[in-house]
């Protein structure tokens, strides 16, 4: 099951709304209703506040998303791919599928989020100035006040020197072009992004014993995600190394290799003879040599056990258009977040519209781990 949402896309870049978002979407719009707009402007109806509690709080959401578009959108433009943007209780986050080509493109696809942020946080605060000081406008004063002070907020976190926050890219691209070497730019800003992770959770549990509960755990919870971002990322960034430059062919296991079925196949004779005695989930259908689909253990499991003897692979395989495939001379690296992102054990390669091996996620595993342990 996906853990996110899908908005639809703008200029070309899907916007996903994780589940999480809906938690501090509640929290936030709870707190402006029955805190901030009260104490700040008494007298108002309940109705009011609370409408206004939701519009801006999805007003900073998409802030949040204007934001993440200014990085997405430079990135696409120096050629670094961009996979989607996903909002969820921490923000959000664009999901950058590869390394920046250069120091250069990297501080100017960071740089401009912060500096939106900016410009948001100034131009809602020029909203607040002209509709300040009068009745009729004064929610509007409200939301905009409100709204400039949590964008100034936004850039300014997001420039502390920790990665995997802006301020941590920009501090790496920085490094990286002094040193000429991504590799200990990357170190760098990992290590001061967890040192910071580290700091708030300090400053969490300082708070926490000095009776602000929320405020502490909020603040350790945000150095908990930081820490874990941070490693992720390093994660991340040694498996696009141990992987750079390596292709699909060079680990795929021929078709010859690969148990195959025909599409009239009994599906029990398809579990007896081919499912358990080769333990693969994932079978090619091939008739005359052409490759019509895949057969997996997910789809065979929503037929009932006593109908297996009639039903033929043929009624319940993947038809070849819907396959997720992938061709022999892609990126290692490529096919694994395929998999990884589809959720597959197992990948058909393909050419020509022709089978002709299958890729193993075990397979990329080992590889990666043999490369590791021998320090290649």
């Amino acid at each position: 099951m996906r853990s996110a949402l899908s908005l639809g896309r703008v200029l070309g870049i899907e916007i996903q709304l994780d589940y999480s978002w809906f938690i501090i979407f509640i929290l936030i719009a709870w707190s402006l209703a029955v805190g901030y707009f009260p104490q700040g402007y008494p007298g108002w109806p309940p109705g009011l506040y609370w409408s206004l509690a939701l519009l801006t709080s999805l007003l900073f959401f998409g802030s949040v998303l204007v934001h993440e578009l200014a990085h997405s959108l430079v990135a696409r433009r120096h050629g670094t791919p961009v996979r989607n943007i996903r909002l969820f209780i921490f923000g959000g986050v664009a999901q950058i599928t590869e390394e920046p080509k250069s120091a250069r493109d990297e501080f100017r696809f960071t740089i401009v989020g912060p500096l939106t942020s900016l410009g948001l946080g100034l131009a809602f605060g020029v909203i607040w100035w002209v509709s300040r000081g009068r009745d009729s406008t004064a929610p509007l004063a409200a939301l905009a006040q409100w709204l400039s002070f949590v964008n100034f907020m936004l850039a300014g976190f997001n420039l502390i020197p920790g990665f995997p926050l802006d301020g941590g890219r920009i501090l790496r691209s920085l490094v990286w072009a002094v040193t000429n070497d991504l590799r200990r730019a990357t170190r760098l800003a990992v290590t001061s992004g967890r040192i910071v992770a580290f700091l708030f959770i300090l400053a969490g549990v300082m708070l926490f014993f000095r009776g602000m509960w929320i405020n502490g755990l909020w603040l350790a919870f945000i150095g908990w995600f930081l820490e874990n971002a941070a490693a992720q990322s390093w994660r991340q960034f040694t498996l696009q190394e141990l992987l750079q430059g390596h292709k699909v062919r060079e680990i795929l296991i021929p078709d010859s290799d690969w148990p195959q079925v025909p599409p009239e196949l009994p599906l029990q004779e398809l579990v007896e003879e081919h499912i358990l005695t080769s333990f693969r989930r994932c079978l090619p259908v091939i008739e005359g040599g052409r490759f019509l689909g895949v057969v997996t253990v997910h789809k065979l499991r929503e037929v009932p056990r006593d109908r297996w003897a009639t039903t033929r692979v043929a009624e319940v395989m993947i038809p070849f258009e819907q396959v997720k495939t992938i061709a022999p001379e892609a990126e290692l690296l490529n096919a694994l977040r395929l998999m990884t992102q589809e959720d597959l054990n197992q990948l058909p390669v393909v050419s020509g519209g022709d089978l002709v091996g299958m890729l193993a996620r075990d397979k990329v595993l080992a590889f990666i781990q043999t490369r590791a342990e021998l320090g290649l």
